[in-house]
C-alpha cells in the first residue's frame, strides 16, 4: 500500500459494500468501477507482482515474453517460419509478431498430445487428485502474475485494464480452481444387473482434444475450454485467436513451470482456415470445442462429419432478447441492461441487444438509457483508470458495426446517440442507442458484436414471447419483473440456453452456459461441461454367484 492508499483505507472499505451491492453478475457497474478507479489512482493496484518494483502499466511498457508456439512443453517457431502481426486495437499499431501455425504444426502438436495420452504415460497414471493439484498450482501462478497478465490482455485486446484485472483474469483463476475440484470426483457406477454378472461403468477421458477460442475474452475463453479438458484427464491443442494470442502463450509457460507433463498442453497461434481447419479435420483428435461465429461453427461440424466423426461442442452467435416489464425495478433494469450491451464494448455473444420495453414505461426508459450511455461510458486509453469503454478488436469489426448502424438509419430506426467512430486512432466506436426499432430491421436480426443497443416496445406477455423467440439464435435472454409467476412462465417459454431474471451477464464457473438453435450445442462451465470430455465405458464380468 502507498501512504495515500493507507490513509484512504477506511473510506474505501465502506465503499466496497455499496459497490458490490450495485453489481449485476460479475460485471463491474458504476459504483464498483469508481471504487476501482480510486484504488488505481491511489496506487493500491499498480504493480506487476513478479517485478522488483511497482509498475504503472501503459501501452508502451508491457513486455511480451512469448511469441512462439508452445508444443510439448517447449516454445518453437512454426515449421514454415511464418509469423503474423499482433495489433494494439487502442492505437492500430503493431505490438509484435508471433509464430503462425498451420497444418504441419498441428500435426506435431497432436503427436505430442497423443504421446502424453498414451496408456501408461505419466499423465494417464497420475492420480486424479494430483491433476487437480496441478490445476490449482497453475491458478496460483496466474494469480501471482495477475497484474502483468491483465496488462498484457489489455494491450492485446484493448479492454480497460480495470476489466482485465477485476473481471477477466479472476474468472480464469476461478474456472481453473472450480474444475480442479472436480478432478477426483468424476466416476462411474456399479449397476445391479440381471444375471450372474458384476457390472460397472468408467468415465474415461476421450483422449486428444482440440480447442478453438475467440478474441473477445481471450484468456477467459481459453480457461473455459482447457479447465474441463484437464480435469477429465485429456490432453489438448488449443488454437487461440490470431488477434489475441499473447496471454495464452504466457500462461502456457506457467503451466510448464508448475509441472504439467510434456505434451499435455499445447498452445498454437494461427489463422482459422489453416490451423483451426487442421484441428477440425484431424483424424487423431477425438473432440473439438469451439467458441465463435455460427458460420464457422457449421464448417467445424462439417469437418467432423468428413473426418473421424469427432465430438463437437459449439458456443456460437446470439441475438439475445432482454425483456423489461413495467413492474420492474426501473433503476435495476436500466443498470443491468446498460451493461448487458455495453460491457466489453458489445463484443459479447450473449449481449442483450434486442431490448424490449413495455409500452407504459417505454419513453421514460429510452430517455434514461440514452442519458446513461452519454454520461457513463468513458472512452479513451484502456490503461486510464477512468476509461470503461475500450476499442473494438480491429478495423474489420469496426467497419461491420458502422455498416449495420447505417442500415438501421436507412431502414427507419431512430438513432438516439452515437453511431460513429470515436477518435482518430485505434478502433473506437461511440456507444450507440437506437429507439423505435422494428423486428425486421437488420440491426434487430443480425449479430452486431458492438456497442449498439436496439430498443423496441411491446404490449403484453403473449406478444413478447413470440417476438423474443422469433430468431435463429438461442444463446441467452433476460426478463425484468417483480412478478414471480410471470418470471417463471416466460423463462420456461423462452428458447434460450440461459435466462437471467432481474440481472444480466451473470457468468460464473459453477453455472452452465451454451445455446439453443443456431447458437450451438453443448455447454461450457459447470458440471455439465464435464460430460463432453469423458466416454462412458460399461464393464460386465461373469461371476459364479451374485448376492445382494
Amino acid at each position: 500500500k502507498s501512504a495515500a492508499g493507507a490513509a484512504a483505507e477506511s473510506d474505501i472499505r465502506s465503499e466496497v459494500s455499496s459497490g458490490i451491492n450495485a453489481e449485476y453478475g460479475y460485471y463491474i457497474t458504476n459504483n464498483l468501477r469508481m471504487l476501482i478507479s480510486k484504488l488505481l489512482s491511489r496506487s493500491l493496484i499498480r504493480c506487476h507482482s513478479t517485478a522488483a518494483a511497482a509498475v504503472a502499466y501503459n501501452s508502451n511498457n508491457v513486455p511480451v515474453h512469448q511469441t512462439k508456439l508452445f508444443i510439448n512443453n517447449e516454445f518453437v517457431e512454426a515449421v514454415s517460419g511464418k509469423r503474423l502481426e499482433v495489433i494494439n486495437p487502442a492505437t492500430g499499431e503493431t505490438i509484435c509478431d508471433v509464430a503462425e501455425a498451420d497444418k504441419a504444426d498441428v500435426d506435431i502438436a497432436v503427436a505430442a498430445a497423443r504421446s502424453a495420452f498414451a496408456y501408461g504415460s505419466p499423465w494417464r497414471t497420475m492420480n486424479a487428485s494430483e491433476r487437480g493439484r496441478l490445476m490449482n498450482k497453475w491458478a496460483d501462478a496466474i494469480e501471482r502474475d495477475i497484474h502483468y497478465i491483465a496488462a498484457l490482455e489489455t494491450l492485446d485486446n484493448g479492454k480497460p485494464f480495470s476489466d482485465s484485472l477485476n473481471v477477466d483474469i479472476p474468472l480464469v483463476i476461478n474456472t481453473l480452481r472450480y474444475y480442479a475440484g472436480w478432478a477426483d470426483k468424476i466416476h462411474g457406477k456399479t449397476i445391479p444387473s440381471d444375471g450372474s454378472t458384476f457390472v460397472y461403468t468408467r468415465h474415461e477421458p476421450v483422449g486428444v482434444v482440440g480447442g478453438i477460442t475467440p478474441w473477445n475474452f481471450p484468456l477467459a475463453m481459453f480457461a473455459w475450454k482447457i479447465a474441463p479438458i484437464l480435469a477429465c484427464g485429456n490432453t489438448c491443442i488449443i488454437k487461440v485467436a490470431e488477434q489475441t494470442p499473447l496471454t495464452a502463450l504466457y500462461v502456457a509457460r506457467l503451466a510448464k513451470e508448475v509441472g504439467f507433463p510434456e505434451g499435455v498442453i499445447n498452445v498454437l497461434s494461427g489463422y482459422g482456415p489453416t490451423a483451426g481447419g487442421a484441428i477440425a479435420h484431424h483424424m487423431d483428435i477425438e473432440k473439438v470445442g469451439f467458441t465463435g461465429s455460427t458460420e464457422v461453427g457449421k464448417l467445424i461440424q462439417e469437418a467432423s462429419a468428413k473426418s473421424n466423426l469427432k465430438r463437437v461442442t459449439l458456443e456460437l452467435g446470439g441475438k439475445s432478447p432482454n425483456i423489461v416489464f413495467d413492474d420492474c425495478d426501473l433503476e435495476q433494469a436500466l443498470a443491468a441492461s446498460h451493461m448487458g450491451v455495453f460491457f466489453n464494448v458489445g463484443q459479447c455473444c450473449c449481449a442483450g441487444t434486442r431490448l424490449y420495453v413495455q409500452e407504459s414505461i417505454y419513453d421514460k426508459f429510452v430517455e434514461k438509457m440514452v442519458e446513461k450511455a452519454q454520461k457513463e461510458r468513458v472512452l479513451g486509453d484502456p490503461y486510464d483508470p477512468a476509461t470503461n469503454h475500450g476499442p473494438q478488436i480491429d478495423g474489420t469489426q469496426l467497419n461491420k458495426i458502422l455498416d449495420l448502424v447505417d442500415s438501421g438509419v436507412k431502414q427507419g430506426a431512430s438513432l438516439q446517440t452515437g453511431g460513429a467512430q470515436f477518435g482518430d486512432k485505434g478502433y473506437f466506436m461511440q456507444p450507440t442507442v437506437f429507439a423505435d426499432v422494428q423486428d425486421h430491421m437488420d440491426i434487430s436480426t443480425q449479430e452486431i458484436f458492438g456497442p449498439v443497443m436496439q430498443i423496441s416496445s411491446f404490449k403484453d406477455t403473449d406478444e413478447i414471447i413470440e417476438r423474443a423467440n422469433n430468431t435463429n439464435y438461442g444463446l441467452a435472454a433476460a426478463v425484468f419483473t417483480k412478478n414471480v409467476d410471470r418470471m417463471y412462465h416466460i423463462s420456461s417459454a423462452l428458447k434460450a440456453g440461459t435466462v437471467w431474471g432481474n440481472c444480466y451477464n451473470v457468468l460464473v464457473p459453477q453455472s452452465p452456459f451454451g445455446g439453443f438453435k443456431e447458437s450451438g450445442f453443448g455447454r461450457d462451465l459447470g458440471e455439465y461441461a464435464l460430460n463432453h470430455y469423458t466416454e462412458v465405458k460399461c464393464v460386465t464380468m461373469a461371476v459364479p454367484q451374485k448376492n445382494s
